[in-house]
């Protein structure tokens, strides 16, 4: 496997991206290619000694995509820019995935530019796991498409539940509907013309709408809804975990000598908790539907989080995520041409 790495993009790139590549060339088989800056990346690089015995490579990329830009000129103004060189080098069959931390837009709108859509899919839908008591729910879509009809919720269901289930391993994932209650008569336009047709489809397991809750109870394994509500749920519980554990520490600090010992004997479970809270544990997030591997790690990614990206994507192609995605789709439409028959 061989993994192209946007060098360029993210908070704390290249240096926390370099770091995070080094550690994963160290523990996942696969072969790394930093896109970027040549310059910048080789004094990463020569931070480490022995960095050349790793199977890590570099391909020059003069130009970088702000946060700022927008995205569709700043993608087509920017050829030689380090996010759509790496995406370049999937197309051509040179790369397995591309991993970037650089701008969301950007990124997605050089996946549809470049990698292209499957068969049947309208638009690309990121899917971010949201950790839970027992595991993860994946959330579809949390910012790739603020504005969806009920066709697009429909392919998000199928795409999730593919990826749910090969890359988390969860057997016949439970797919809900992002809504205000429970009952199907509840919500808005959009979902009310979505639950009957998810109701219908043969290559999802439907459980009915999820409220804003379910989607950390764990009584879902893939909540669907459009990237405009999932983007504020996701921004949400960020910082509501952020906050959680601010007021936390600040509480212990306040709160006099026994508190703290307290939190001494606590430390291993606390840490425990954190990690589980922790975007980093998780790496990135899938852009199902275009026609590759596509990973779109967070802007403040820190080289744990490269690295366990680089996981991520490794685990997509093991698996064949895009053959089982193209698969399921065609099988659903199949099906739904023979109900109208």
């Amino acid at each position: 496997m061989k993994i192209a790495l946007d060098a360029m993009g993210g908070d704390y790139a290249p240096e926390q991206i370099v770091a995070g590549a080094i550690d994963a060339a160290r523990n996942f088989d696969c072969e790394i290619v930093l896109v970027g800056n040549q310059a910048s990346i080789y004094n990463e690089l020569n931070k480490v000694a022995d960095w050349n015995k790793l199977r890590i490579s570099v391909h020059h990329a003069t130009e970088v995509i702000e946060m700022g830009e927008h995205p569709v000129a700043a993608v087509r103004k920017k050829k030689d820019s380090s996010l759509v060189v790496a995406a370049q080098l999937v197309k051509n069959g040179d790369c397995d995935a591309v991993i970037s931390a650089g701008s969301t837009g950007a990124a997605v709108t050089s996946a549809l530019f470049t990698l292209g859509r499957i068969p049947g899919i309208d638009r690309p839908t990121i899917a971010t796991p949201i950790p839970t008591g027992h595991g993860v729910t994946l959330l579809m879509d949390s910012g790739a498409n603020v504005d969806s009809k009920p066709k697009h919720l429909l392919q998000s269901a199928i795409m999730g539940s593919v990826y749910s289930e090969c890359v988390f391993g969860t057997k016949n994932p439970r797919v809900g509907l992002l809504n205000i209650g429970e009952e199907a008569t509840k919500g808005n336009e959009q979902v009310l013309n979505t639950y009957p047709l998810l109701e219908n489809m043969s290559t999802i397991n439907f459980k009915g709408n999820a409220e804003g809750r379910d989607i950390t109870n764990g009584n879902f394994d893939v909540v669907v809804c459009d990237g405009f509500v999932g983007n504020i749920v996701l921004k949400f519980a960020e910082g509501l975990a952020k906050t959680l554990m601010k007021l936390m520490r600040e509480t212990i600090i306040k709160s006099g000598m026994m508190a703290k010992l307290g939190a001494l004997l606590l430390s291993p479970a606390l840490k425990k908790f954190a990690q589980k809270i922790d975007y980093a544990e998780y790496g990135g997030a899938p852009l199902l539907g275009v026609n590759g591997c596509y990973i779109i790690a967070h802007g403040s990614s820190n080289k744990k989080a490269i690295k366990s990206a680089i996981g991520v994507a490794c685990e997509y192609i093991k698996q064949d995520v895009v053959s089982r995605i193209r698969e399921n789709i065609q099988k659903e439409e199949m099906l739904a041409n023979d109900r109208e028959k």
